[in-house]
């Protein structure tokens, strides 16, 4: 057996694809999904995207990531790279391969003069936050071989909304709050400026883009609830159907920390959940929050269970100079 490696060249996404399938059980991918996530990125490059081959078979994948364009401002996150996925075949595991795609993609990384390397918490296309151990244990053990060590665990969450009815502690809690001056409704356009501000100031500039993408690509802005103060400033907002147009995943989901403790969380959530229900899902899930976290006490107190957790991880590079 001779392997040789190279970078992708148009061509070889059906391969890609069909290994991938092959090897990610737990997470296949479509041909759109691929298309969508990966070659229209704005920050792809094939030269982060290595492949093995044995003879003229792909045996194995990996794909670094830099940025091109920055998420938020003019931050490029120079320091940083990130690998969006890998895999090997399994009648080709335990030969070296993935240690030896792993040493090219941090030599693309190192070229970049990247000093970190995270797996896989890359914005905005993430295919997983990061590693399921419980689904991969080999390919968490490749990486923790790799040398790259645990930052926090995501949880990924959902919720069966077949027996959910809006409760009706919440709709009092509604008019408490309405009666101080709260005032929590469906965003409309003079809310939409001052709601994607506030989730890249306050929270992640992911989520401005996630709000303002999936409006452009057709989210009605009935998915969005928002939440003023007295004051009428913006202080919280939940939302769904904004990742790739998947009306049942919810998210994103934030309240002004300075107004937490008067359950608006819990109110923008239920809306939220009653109008997926009204409208005939039959589930509310995310991938991605803190367990730990505030919003996640909530999700669990809500009756979210945790279905998956993934371990963001990293690994420290020393670059070329």
């Amino acid at each position: 057996m001779s392997v040789t490696f190279r970078c992708y060249q148009p061509g070889d996404e059906k391969a890609i694809i069909s290994l991938w399938n092959q090897c990610l059980h737990f997470d296949p991918i479509s041909v759109e999904r691929f298309r969508h996530l990966i070659l229209l990125d704005a920050n792809f490059s094939s030269e982060g995207m290595i492949l093995a081959f044995d003879q003229q078979r792909l045996v194995g994948a990996i794909y670094g990531i830099i940025r091109k364009i920055p998420l938020n401002r003019d931050d490029l996150e120079l320091d940083n790279g990130w690998i969006s996925f890998f895999f090997v075949h399994s009648n080709y595991e335990k030969q070296g391969i993935g240690s030896e795609l792993m040493q090219r993609v941090s030599n693309f990384f190192k070229t970049h003069h990247r000093k970190n390397v995270f797996f896989s918490s890359y914005a905005p296309n993430y295919i997983l936050p990061g590693i399921d151990a419980s689904a991969y244990p080999s390919g968490n053990q490749f990486l923790v071989q790799q040398g790259f060590q645990k930052q926090y665990t995501a949880a990924a969450m959902d919720f069966s909304l077949l027996d959910y009815h809006y409760p009706q502690g919440i709709q009092d809690l509604t008019l408490k709050r309405e009666e101080e001056g709260y005032h929590i409704r469906q965003a409309t356009d003079s809310d939409l400026i001052e709601l994607i501000e506030f989730a890249n100031e306050s929270f992640n500039p992911d989520w401005g883009r996630a709000i303002r993408e999936g409006l452009i690509n057709g989210m009605p802005m009935k998915n969005i609830v928002i939440a003023r103060n007295p004051k009428s400033k913006l202080v919280g907002f939940g939302l769904y159907g904004a990742y790739e147009g998947v009306n049942e995943r919810f998210g994103p989901f934030g309240v002004d920390p300075e107004e937490r403790g008067k359950g608006l969380g819990k109110i923008i959530l239920n809306l939220c959940l009653n109008q997926m229900k009204a409208e005939g899902y039959h589930n509310a899930w995310f991938l991605w929050t803190g367990e730990k976290t505030t919003a996640g006490y909530l999700y669990l107190q809500t009756g979210f269970k945790v279905t998956r957790r993934f371990d963001v991880v990293k690994k420290e590079i020393v670059s070329h100079d």
